[in-house]
């Protein structure tokens, strides 16, 4: 399956730039810190990459955590997901979408433990439009996962302006398996855009980053309640 997975990627980056174009692009780079994470060290610095775009045929979104705990362990993790648009619409569904994902991540600890994984996600997606929202996405995949069995997931994505704040962030759901448990992750972001009061052009957003998660990595029980302060910057 991954090989399928490879080839269709490679289409989209390949052969769409013959035909497409890019809308828009957005570059940003995150810093995040916080001391209730759960599964490992409790105190942790992340630094995200972040890029997305919107093309005529769609869009894509990629990121990469580095995680550096406390206690000296690490983690690289990253996603991308392409959303090719099938069908265009109006009404409340605007658009329709296929969605390979990949996930990759490596942990390195201080105990001389590590590992590595690669899953890829099948699935399909819609925009829906929702009033005073920038966007609104759901997408439903199913998971080759490299570790464990495969499962399904559901994932809602969102932005919305209130006032001077913006707030945006995903739903993670996915469901339980022989050797995990059903599992909900539901991070967001709430921040203000200081940039127009220093006198940068680009944002420049301050802010807290909240995650809900229910069964971290579909370990039964592990629940993480996590605050995190937020610096982001759009190149």
């Amino acid at each position: 399956m991954s090989k399928s997975f490879l080839l269709l990627c490679s289409l989209i980056f390949f052969a769409s730039p013959l035909t497409a174009k890019t809308i828009w692009s957005d570059f940003s780079l995150t810093y995040l810190k916080g001391s209730s994470y759960e599964v490992g060290d409790t105190d942790r610095e992340v630094l995200t990459f972040e890029h997305a775009n919107g093309t005529t045929w769609g869009g894509s979104f990629l990121f990469f955590d580095r995680l550096e705990s406390a206690n000296g362990d690490n983690e690289t993790y990253g996603e991308f997901s392409a959303r090719i648009r099938v069908k265009e619409l109006s009404g409340f569904v605007k658009s329709i979408y296929v969605v390979p994902s990949l996930e990759m991540g490596a942990f390195d600890g201080v105990s001389g433990f590590s590992n590595s994984f690669t899953n890829y996600l099948y699935g399909v997606g819609i925009d829906l439009d929702v009033p005073h929202f920038q966007f609104f996405q759901l997408n439903g995949f199913y998971r080759n996962n490299q570790t464990g069995e495969n499962n399904y997931q559901a994932t809602l994505v969102w932005g919305v302006p209130i006032g001077p704040l913006f707030y945006d962030g995903f739903l993670d759901w996915t469901t339980s398996t022989d050797d995990s448990e059903s599992s909900m992750n539901f991070t967001s972001q709430l921040k203000y855009d200081i940039a127009p009061h220093i006198g940068l052009d680009s944002k420049l957003f301050v802010g807290i980053e909240y995650a809900f998660w229910n069964n971290k990595f579909g370990i039964d029980g592990v629940d993480e309640r996590n605050a995190n302060l937020l610096v982001k910057y759009h190149f």
